[in-house]
Order: C-alpha cells, then structure tokens, then sequence
C-alpha cells in the first residue's frame, strides 16, 4: 500500500517488522554470509555497548606494561608529554574512565555555579547547537527554552533520576538553538523530530548563536558541540584545512564572552582528526575506545589554563606537599581510568602520532567498498545519497536526507527515540542478517573499521566488510519495499 502521509508509511513500518525481519534472514543466505562469522562482526567498532577487538601492538604494550610496577601517575605524563608533542607545550590532558565521565567532570569545573558561599547561589547557562546526540554534550543541564524540557527523557533504560536526568548538574541550564539551514522534521515509528543538518550555514548559524549568547549574557558560562566534521553532522562546510568552520566561529563566540568552548568528539581520533589548535576550542574530548582503538577509557585535551581546574578535580594536579602530579583523592577521582586503559592509550597516541595510516589507510579501502556497495540502492533513491569519508571516526558516513527532497517520500527515516525504543529497523534489522549494526538514525549511517573487519594489525579484511555493507544496503531495500516505496 502507498501511503499518503508520513505518519501511515511508519505505522506500516511496524505493522510489518515480523516480515521485514523474515526477509531479512532469508536474505543473509541469498548474500552468503558465512554462518560461522554471524554475530561476530559488524559495521562499527565505535558503540561502546560492543567495542572493538584491541590491535595487536595494544595488547602487546599494555600486557608488558601489567606486569611491571609503574606509577599511574608516571603513565599519565606519557599521556601529556604525547599531547604535546604534537599540540604544543601550551595544551595539557588528562585521562578519564570513559569519555562520559570526561564531559561530566569538564562541564561540572568549566559550566555550573560554586557551591560555597554566603547567600543564594546563581543558576549558569551553556549554548549547544540543536544536533545530534544531545543526550551527551547538552545533557548536563535543565533544558531552556521549556518547549525542550522532554528532549532526552527517553534516552536511557530508566527515566528520571536514575536515567538522565540524574546527571542535571547543580543550579545549570543548557540554552538548545536551532541551526541556520538545519531542518527537524517529525519520522519514526516512535515519532520525533529527526535532526536534519547537511545544509547548516555557518555563517547565518554563528549570527543566531551570538543573538542567544546576548540573550542570556548574564547567565552564560560556555559552549559546546559535536567536533564530527562531516555533512550529516553539520560541519561539512570546511576551510582549506578541513577545520569546520561552526566550530572555529563557536570558538571566537565563547571567547568574546570569556567563557569556554568544549568539544564532544567522542567518535574522535586525537592527532589524525579535528585540530584543536586550529579551532581554538579550550577543550576536546575523545572516546578512547572508540575510533583510536584503546581500551575504555577518555581523554580530555584542552589549553593549559583550562586543564588546570580539571586535572584538579580529578586529583592529578600535585599532592600537598609539592610533587608536580599525583593520583590524589578530588571531586572526581572516582572516573579514575585503570592501568591498563593507560597502557591502551599510550600505544594508541603513539601509532596515531608516528604512523596514522595504520588507521587511515583501512578507511580509504573501506570507503570504495562502501561506494561500490551503494550503487545497487534503488535508483530512485540514489542521487539523494551523499557519501562522506571522515577520518576523524575512522569512518564513512551514508547520509541520505536528501532522498525526500521536493516533497517526495524517501528512504524511511528513524529518528534516535527509535534507536532507544527499539524499533529502528536500520539497526534491528542487521541482527538477522548476523551483523552487529551501526548509529544509523536521522538519516545518516556512520560505518566505520574494527568489529571483525579488521585483522590484529588493523588492516581491512575486504570480505568481510563487504558482507556488512552489502546486509545495510539489502536491508535499505527490504524496509523501502515493505513502506510501499518499491
């Protein structure tokens, strides 16, 4: 049946899931999948619910680094003596035990109000961009204007305190503006606004940031973003460098205002990607687990000045007694990484900083799977698929907004309630094709190397990365045909 409004087309959808699936594992023997490699791969290496076998020379380093007595501490200033030497002197880290914990104990030192003193204390605002994953960079306070106040509320397993909103830090909001050229149309099973931003301006977006800034100038203490330099993201519009230029514009913007700019590049490589030096954010966080390769853990870069509050709060900064750093208790030494995580990440920085292409390298084979695999897409839908590669993610991203252009209905669309809600098909599809799936809401799908595509050096096993990509594309199909748009 072809349906005349969006809302029937998904109804449908789910009407239909039972069938989709069906297809689905008929079609994973029609493509050949080898049983035996079923459940064991998939498209990204990056979700943190399913990391990434650890490469070779990981392990090998943090295995001989375990057996050795080596002060945390002494592990850390590796860490920093990395940054620096390809950052500069002038940039500091600190390691986290995930890059979670990095946003937390960054907002909470660089955002919320002081706790001590006399008299009532004030409320502070940070800026965030409308964009994607806001659960994370723009969680951490109490959503203004009040028509986002339910924005994340079905995000985690549990609602309320023990859900997100349980990391709403002290007497803080979170200012959420819409970006110039972004759309937010309503998709979805569960229907919600999916974050359209392939077409974001810059320029016009940094005019409608500064207006909001001047709105709330007596509560503003900071800004933040994504860092994820691609269209589907909204930073596809670069300088010669490759630097996104919202967040160069975001970063002047926060300094006007003397107060931070903090970068969520969670799906990051420190050194290969973004460069926080040409952006002149103050801070940049990664998770390390996910495109870098190492253990769980996060890492926080930022300038020196900045990372000096932070490294506090983390108990790194010195004992009493004058040693010039240390493992001490603070606010939050209980996001204090592991050994081990610290081994991961030594290893991981050095390869990025003396030979990144073991991690390019694998994306630029990847890549032309990638495209190969995307010409078989229904024609129709073709010409409104834009494939980006994003080095940064050690990824490739499918984005296909432009597929309901002119009024058309395109691709169906699962906006991220279906992702926590369990019925984007893009994802729970993949499982009966045997292949763990990728973040794929919005209209975009992120793929990326690592999660049984890659062998123990890194390299890119091309069949197996075909399979992956070949189940996405037929799975695309299978969804399109059963919304009545085949």
């Amino acid at each position: 049946m072809v349906a005349k409004y969006k809302y029937q087309m998904y109804k449908q959808l789910h009407a239909k899931v039972a069938d989709i699936y069906a297809d689905a594992a008929k079609a994973a023997d029609e493509i050949g999948i080898p049983p035996e490699i079923r459940g064991k791969f998939g498209l990204t290496g990056a979700i943190s619910g399913c990391p990434a076998p650890l490469r070779h020379d990981i392990m090998e380093y943090s295995e001989k680094g375990a057996k050795e007595v080596i002060p945390l501490a002494v592990l850390m200033d590796q860490i920093r003596e990395l940054v620096k030497d390809v950052y500069g002197d002038e940039w500091e880290a600190a390691a986290t035990s995930t890059c979670e914990a990095g946003l937390w104990c960054t907002f909470d030192t660089l955002f919320t109000p002081p706790n001590l003193g006399r008299g009532d204390n004030y409320r502070a605002r940070y800026i965030a961009p409308y964009e994607k994953h806001l659960h994370h960079q723009g969680g951490y306070g109490r959503p203004f204007p009040p028509r986002y106040k339910d924005i994340i509320a079905d995000r985690g397993s549990t609602a309320g305190e023990l859900g997100f909103y349980g990391k709403r830090q002290n007497n803080t909001d979170v200012v959420f503006v819409p970006l110039e050229g972004a759309k937010y149309p309503v998709h979805g099973i569960k229907q919600w606004p999916a974050i359209f931003l392939s077409e974001v301006d810059p320029e016009a977006s940094i005019e409608k940031l500064a207006l909001h800034a001047e709105i709330h100038e007596n509560f503003l203490t900071g800004f933040t973003s994504l860092g994820y330099p691609s269209p589907g993201y909204g930073y596809g519009v670069q300088d010669e460098e490759g630097t996104p230029l919202l967040c160069k514009y975001m970063a002047d913007l926060a300094h006007s205002y003397n107060v931070p700019y903090v970068i969520d590049n969670a799906w990051g490589l420190p050194f290969v990607g973004i460069d926080p030096t040409k952006i002149d954010c103050d801070v940049i966080i990664y998770s390390m687990d996910k495109a870098t390769g190492a253990a769980t853990s996060g890492l926080i870069i930022g300038k020196e000045d900045v990372m000096v509050q932070i490294r506090r709060s983390m108990g790194m900064h010195g004992d009493r007694w004058g040693t010039p750093s240390s493992y001490g208790k603070a606010a939050y030494v209980t996001f204090d990484p592991g050994k081990e995580a610290l081994l991961s990440q030594i290893q991981a920085l050095k390869v990025l900083r003396d030979k990144p292409e073991v991690l390019t390298k694998p994306v630029d084979d990847m890549y032309d799977i990638i495209v190969e695999e995307f010409k078989n897409i229904p024609a129709k839908f073709r010409d409104g698929i834009k494939i980006t590669k994003v080095y940064n993610s050690t990824a490739v991203e499918v984005n296909y907004e432009g597929t309901w252009k002119d009024g058309q209905m395109g691709i169906p669309i699962f906006p991220i309630e279906d992702m926590y809600s369990g019925t984007n098909l893009f994802q729970t599809g993949m499982t009966k094709f045997g292949v763990i799936p990728t973040i794929a809401y919005d209209g975009n799908i992120y793929i990326s190397t690592g999660l049984g595509t890659t062998d123990d050096h890194g390299n890119l096993i091309p069949d197996r990365m075909r399979y992956a990509v070949r189940a996405q594309v037929k799975l695309i199909e299978i969804v399109c045909k059963h919304a009545g748009l085949l």
